[in-house]
């Protein structure tokens, strides 16, 4: 299993510009935030992922995907709904 800094430098070379924040909560589950190093706006988070899922590559991976999956939806939302914005 990657410990959460190899998570973290993983994450940010994937989303390269996005920053990455991984912060492990009391239960064990993890807290993930892209966003905007100069300007600190945030583009995402997602809470309550499950350390133990993230033992191999592939499930690191899967974990890129979905992330990547959440951050094309909710660009599509806000560009239809400027309230999203």
């Amino acid at each position: 299993m990657m410990n959460i800094a190899q998570l973290r430098a993983r994450l940010e070379h994937s989303f390269s510009p996005l920053a990455c924040e991984c912060l492990v909560d009391g239960d064990h589950s993890l807290t993930v935030k892209l966003y905007h190093p100069g300007s600190g706006q945030v583009d995402l988070v997602i809470s309550g992922l499950k350390l133990d899922s993230l033992r191999t590559p592939e499930a690191v991976q899967g974990l890129i995907d979905e992330l990547r999956y959440e951050l094309e939806s909710f660009s599509l939302r806000s560009s239809r709904d400027p309230d999203l914005a």
